[in-house]
């Protein structure tokens, strides 16, 4: 696997892009082989654009007022393909999307929660793990799943938990549950990158690795 050069991703983010600088990071320390080669957001101020900029990645700004989701879905992947991205990653992108079919299978989306619970439209950033905490779960965590053309909706690759404590706020909660997103997604995109991973209807199987290292 080595010799293959590294997964080349195209990140769609809406706000502060802490799921970006993860996956930066990772791939500066040497966890993650991958390079980020477009930051695309709905959102001119998000901050995710300027770790973007910091990081020497293109940036571009794809706004969904008064076009149709279809033509801004359009416009975000015709970036994504510009940059010949192998893989599309949804980090906190707060729009729904239309996947096109040469990006099917190619599209990731994490989500604070063990889906499905606590997901789908309105559910995201604090709402989530609020809604954990009025419900009582006693633990909850992350989901990392292929994108598809609802919310929060495509098969699962992987699940991590966390605990839910009796004086968690819902900002100590997300902090745990952040912990294991970043854990989470840059496991489901190495498991991509060695071709590991097979969907079948709404599963997705994850093949082992042979002795060659590959699938």
């Amino acid at each position: 696997m080595e010799n293959t050069p590294p997964i080349r991703l195209a990140v769609l983010a809406s706000a502060g892009g802490t799921t970006l600088q993860n996956l930066l990071d990772r791939i500066d320390d040497g966890r993650l082989r991958a390079q980020v080669v477009a930051v695309v957001s709905n959102n001119p101020s998000a901050f995710a654009l300027e770790r973007g900029r910091r990081a020497g990645i293109a940036v571009h700004v794809v706004e969904r007022r008064q076009i149709s989701r279809e033509e801004f879905s359009r416009r975000l992947f015709d970036h994504c393909r510009q940059a010949r991205a192998d893989l599309v990653c949804m980090a906190g992108f707060l729009q729904l999307i239309q996947v096109p079919d040469d990006f099917l299978g190619r599209v990731m989306n994490i989500h604070p929660a063990l889906i499905p619970a606590f997901c789908g439209k309105g559910f995201y950033g604090h709402h989530v793990h609020e809604a954990a905490l009025a419900y009582g779960v006693k633990i909850t965590g992350c989901t990392v799943h292929f994108a598809d053309n609802e919310y929060d909706h495509g098969p699962i690759i992987l699940q991590r938990t966390a605990p839910v404590r009796d004086d968690d706020t819902a900002e100590s909660l997300a902090e745990r549950v952040f912990a294991q997103e970043c854990e989470a997604y840059p496991e489901a995109i190495t498991l991509f990158a060695q071709g590991r991973l097979k969907i079948e209807g709404r599963r997705v199987k994850i093949s082992a690795v042979t002795a060659s290292g590959g699938s």
